[in-house]
């Protein structure tokens, strides 16, 4: 007798795990191309009578806490700043700003503003931190992330709207490929159906002329709109094709086809760290902030770890059968543990990137220019100018003037903080003349002098791996692996280093794992005592 893919599903889940679950949904064409994370699938007192100490209240540690304590695990967490959500940290009135070797700024938004120092948006796919949004509560908003009014702009040059970067580099490009199609220069490729299929999709996709030449399009944007009686639209000149191509930034005309940067995306509603407090009014288990980790034992019984109470000095110990370290490996390397040689050596061989975030309290000048939400490109030192997406028609934004990673924000976090507040505050002067004497209450934000990051994520490309979801090198998968008792986890141990996606998929594969030891050691168990 056969039975259902769903009660399938269910046998293969309770006696393999998430793992082998995931597997077969995949065989069975049940998940798309694109992952979403899920929990593994664990009884209510599966954990009975095991003691996990975590280690870093960002979102993979909140993660770990949240679904070990509801299958029965005793769980502490230990995080070492006043607060949760590690690189989700929203700035707003009144909130401090500690940075190694700079004096602490104290944020003075306008009441109701703020700005995400860390993530600040969620693409639709990211469905594993979209559905701990709606277990927690946390209301969503969506984040407007593209914007056809905004600009490319390069330094001495004319800015140019998106919109007619877009539209007349696909015009162009449409006329030089008909071109080629009507010399026969791609008859070895395309057959006559071909091109009499072909030439008309080209001719829609540029906007060309009859004759397949593009002189032009509404699309790029208009000098005149359509009004009343005889006001014709009138479509804006084209730019030259030379000065396109010479563009250093219509490579940023590809933006919003990159799958993580989509057009429309989501942001929590008051602030991306909406989501630390949903998972911190979740969890009931202890959650110990400004305890800074010191030492970290671990044998074949269990783990001690020594913390410092940061504001009384106290030094403490906790005590558990297995651990998870979710803290960053610049921070983790400086902690005085007892792991394997080999784990202490890739630890300490991968070196942290650089980011930078500035950003002004201002009227919203920008809307005047039809710029509602989504990014200029710039490029340069502060790479990107980025619009709010909400309080649209107020009379105050947060205006985010610098938002960089990589060699160039390297350089640009070792100038004095004034420094770097004035070249932000020149790019958006140049970009929208007479605009920057209104930029008030700058806040800077070098993630590489934060105290407990140093860094944005980990630089994994020089270990192996070109980009961004194509990670790989020996230190990479070592530290994916659990030792004894030991688990890292984080976000910078996923192909997604930079989003809270990535720590979500690594919470749940370390959670899997963690719960598999303990099912092989009961199994152990079972038959010696037996």
């Amino acid at each position: 007798m056969g039975i259902s893919r769903r009660l399938f599903l269910h046998r293969v889940g309770a006696t393999g795990g998430y793992g082998a679950a995931y597997s077969a949904m995949r065989t069975l064409g049940l998940m798309g191309a694109v992952a979403s994370a899920a929990t593994p699938a664990m009884a209510a007192d599966a954990g009975r009578g095991k003691r996990v100490v975590i280690l870093g209240g960002g979102i993979a540690g909140l993660v770990c806490a949240y679904e070990l304590e509801r299958a029965g695990y005793s769980v502490t967490l230990l995080e070492a700043r006043d607060r949760l959500g590690g690189r989700n940290w929203t700035l707003r009135n009144g909130s401090k700003v500690e940075m190694v070797g700079e004096q602490t700024q104290t944020v003075s938004f306008a009441d109701g503003l703020y700005m995400n120092a860390g993530p600040a948006r969620i693409p639709s796919h990211h469905q594993g931190l979209l559905s701990y949004c709606e277990k927690l509560g946390v209301p969503l908003e969506v984040e407007i992330n593209s914007s056809r009014s905004a600009y490319l702009w390069a330094e001495g040059g004319k800015r140019l709207q998106m919109r007619q970067g877009v539209n007349d580099t696909r015009g162009y490009i449409s006329e030089l490929l008909a071109k080629a199609v009507n010399k026969g220069s791609l008859d070895q490729d395309l057959s006559l159906q071909d091109k009499e299929k072909l030439l008309p999709f080209l001719k829609a996709y540029g906007d060309l002329t009859d004759d397949m030449a593009f002189k032009g399009t509404e699309r790029s944007g208009l000098t005149q709109a359509p009004g009343a009686a005889d006001q014709f639209a009138k479509a804006r000149d084209p730019a030259a094709f030379r000065d396109l191509i010479n563009h250093p930034q219509l490579g940023a005309t590809l933006f919003e086809d990159n799958i993580n940067m989509q057009a429309t995306m989501f942001q929590p509603v008051g602030g991306m760290d909406q989501i630390p407090a949903g998972f911190e009014r979740a969890i009931k288990s202890p959650i110990i902030k400004n305890a800074e980790v010191t030492q970290i034992r671990a044998d074949g019984k269990g783990v001690k770890v020594t913390y410092r109470d940061r504001v009384s000095g106290k030094t403490q110990v906790v005590a558990g059968d297995y651990t998870i370290i979710t803290l960053p490996l610049a921070l983790l390397a400086k902690i005085d543990n007892n792991f394997g040689k080999e784990v202490k050596s890739a630890i300490a061989s991968v070196p942290n990137d650089f980011s930078n975030k500035i950003g002004f309290d201002s009227p919203r000048f920008w809307e005047k220019e039809q710029i509602y939400g989504g990014l200029s490109f710039v490029g340069g030192d502060t790479s990107l100018v980025w619009y709010p997406s909400n309080g649209l028609h107020t009379a105050r934004g947060m205006l985010l003037a610098c938002y960089g990673s990589g060699p160039r924000a390297e350089a640009f976090a070792k100038r004095p903080m004034a420094e770097q507040i004035a070249i932000a505050r020149g790019v958006v002067g140049q970009l929208h003349p007479g605009h920057e004497g209104e930029l008030t209450n700058p806040v800077v934000v070098n993630w590489s002098k934060i105290p407990f990051n140093m860094g944005p994520w980990p630089r994994w490309g020089e270990r192996g791996g070109a980009q961004e979801g194509h990670f790989d090198s020996a230190e990479y998968r070592l530290l994916n692996q659990p030792h004894g008792r030991v688990h890292f986890s984080g976000a910078h141990l996923s192909q997604t280093p930079g989003w809270q996606e990535g720590a979500i998929f690594s919470a749940q594969r370390t959670i899997a794992a963690l719960t598999g030891q303990v099912k092989d050691r009961a199994v152990v168990e079972t038959r010696d005592a037996a």
